[in-house]
């Protein structure tokens, strides 16, 4: 709570992202939410359930999506600023293919590794910084803010909840958050 009297958290643990704060906490409190999410779409499935395809002919699973994001909290934080290099994650450079040797509580423990070191990497830097965008592609090597890769972040997050909630629902039923 806050000296207001306000919750900081849901009663499913998520953040409640910023309601009044400067730029920043307010980007990072949003990215904050929607990670929390991902982790709450997650939460009491077990490995089979969570590699359960969304639709024929996508294989998209809730474990390809935390691992894909793994491999984004990377691209976006570490690589674009200058602190890790080409290698992926995971077996390939999106994350989505599942290793039956790696479950979800690995896929988790790596995914929040990659969230804390990117937080390491940005936190001197300014909204204004600038990094270049990974890989090739028409953007690769463009000059991007750490503003830009925050809001794409969020969007990214966003846009892949939607799927996590779609596949959540075909596994058990659970809708919402």
């Amino acid at each position: 709570m806050t000296s207001t009297g306000t919750p900081t958290t849901l009663p499913d643990g998520r953040p409640i992202p910023l309601l009044t704060a400067p730029e920043r906490p307010m980007l990072e409190s949003w990215l904050d939410f929607h990670r929390g999410t991902l982790a709450v779409k997650c939460a009491a499935l077990d490995d089979k359930q969570v590699r359960i395809a969304s639709a024929e002919p996508s294989e998209l699973t809730l474990l390809g999506l935390v691992q894909h994001m793994a491999e984004v909290e990377r691209n976006w934080f570490q690589r674009a600023f200058g602190a890790a290099g080409p290698e992926p994650v995971f077996e390939e450079a999106t994350g989505y293919r599942l290793a039956d040797e790696r479950g979800l509580d690995t896929a988790l423990e790596v995914w929040r590794r990659e969230i804390d070191r990117g937080r390491e990497v940005c936190a001197g830097l300014s909204l204004d910084d600038v990094g270049h965008i990974p890989g090739g592609g028409p953007l690769g090597g463009a000059e991007v803010s750490l503003r830009w890769v925050l809001l794409h972040m969020i969007e990214e997050y966003a846009r892949h909840n939607g799927h996590a909630d779609i596949l959540r629902e075909r596994i058990d039923g659970v809708t919402g958050a």
